[in-house]
């Protein structure tokens, strides 16, 4: 039988799905938003008679693998340990299956996921067959009778197309009382036959009060403080209903990070070069992976909202005045290209291991010479 590591073993080793010190998703007790698909799957839980594979569905960070986690505690729970769950996922925490769950030593789980390669002290790029065929034994053993075994893929569009398709041999041959729950940010990259034996739970990105309470809850669980409200609406902003890129700017300095880029757009032409190289210094250092990828990310999104601004009058009315400022409205097209170059550059630099500080100052520059 395949076994999850124990307990000791998983809590040593990277894990591709922990944010720092936050609580991962199968250590997540409170959970926020997505009330219809918790009911559909706590529903269904209940009722004995569950779709055999769930497609959990959204942007990052929105809750999928906690919800994926939740309804494993749940079907493996006892029913003593889950009342009313025909409204709720909610089981008793201090539970044996809940503490098998979180610790991944329930013998009724198996997670397939991006493991840490230990002789290569990395993550692999995808998830590879390997990790799937840990099914066969899985599935082979009986467990007790009337128990489920639940199968969490997490993410499933990161399975390379060997291990795609050795899921789907067995999503279409579903063993009795058993659940697979596939969480994906991107289910366009799934081959659709797996698609098309799921079934499909949409989650949304969270609104306000939702981002900010789990956020909020995840600080006090990891002995952070919260933000002050200035810096919350910021980044709530930011973070665009992601619980995780929420943490992320607010653990990794993103915020200073996304004001020191727009004060940057924002005084164009005029660019303080000393200071872009010494920027560029600090995001290429090979320790800098992390900020390197935020700052791109917040460029890409704020030339976005810019250029949105500048064609329809769009989103705040300070970003609108900037895009005012910097281009005119004939020049759509032409900063519309330049952001998809900047991408592009950007997704070569990191496949070709490219040197990043001459994409950095050529990305500066590009911009700079659209507002002349």
């Amino acid at each position: 039988m395949a076994r999850a590591p124990l307990a000791e073993q998983t809590e040593s080793l990277p894990e591709i799905d922990r944010l720092e010190d936050f609580p991962h998703p199968r250590e997540t007790e409170h959970f926020f938003g997505h009330h219809e698909a918790q009911r559909e799957l706590a529903a269904a839980i209940a009722s004995g008679r569950m779709h055999h594979a769930w497609l959990l569905a959204g942007p990052q960070g929105v809750g999928k693998a906690t919800l994926a986690y939740r309804a494993a505690k749940a079907a493996l729970s006892r029913p003593t340990d889950r009342d009313m769950l025909r409204h709720s996922l909610d089981v008793d925490q201090n539970a044996t299956a809940a503490r098998q769950v979180r610790a991944l030593s329930h013998p009724g789980l198996l997670v397939i996921r991006r493991s840490w390669n230990q002789k290569d002290k990395r993550f692999p790029q995808s998830i590879s067959v390997d990790e799937v065929r840990r099914l066969r034994s899985f599935l082979g053993h009986r467990g007790a009778e009337g128990s489920w075994r639940v199968v969490i893929v997490d993410t499933a569009d990161e399975l390379n197309i060997n291990a795609a398709n050795a899921l789907l041999k067995s999503l279409e041959e579903p063993p009795a009382e058993t659940v697979f729950l596939l969480v994906t940010s991107e289910p366009g990259r799934l081959l659709p036959t797996i698609r098309s034996r799921c079934r499909t739970l949409d989650l949304q990105r969270l609104n306000e009060r939702d981002l900010e309470a789990a956020a909020g809850t995840a600080l006090k669980a990891a002995s952070r403080e919260e933000p002050e409200a200035q810096s919350r609406q910021l980044l709530v902003k930011l973070a665009a209903g992601s619980v995780r890129r929420y943490l992320s700017l607010e653990a990794g300095g993103g915020r200073e990070l996304y004001q020191e880029i727009y004060a940057l757009i924002a005084a164009m032409p005029d660019v303080r070069w000393a200071k872009v190289h010494q920027l560029a210094d600090t995001l290429a250092a090979p320790a800098a992976e992390t900020r390197f990828e935020l700052f791109f990310d917040l460029l890409l999104e704020l030339l976005a909202r810019l250029v949105k601004a500048l064609a329809g009058g769009q989103g705040e009315p300070e970003e609108a005045q900037v895009a005012a400022r910097l281009w005119r409205p004939e020049q759509l097209a032409t900063v519309a290209e330049v952001w998809e170059t900047v991408a592009r550059e950007k997704a070569e630099t990191v496949a070709l291991n490219l040197d990043r500080k001459t994409l950095i100052l050529r990305t500066v520059s590009r911009i700079e010479a659209t507002t002349r």
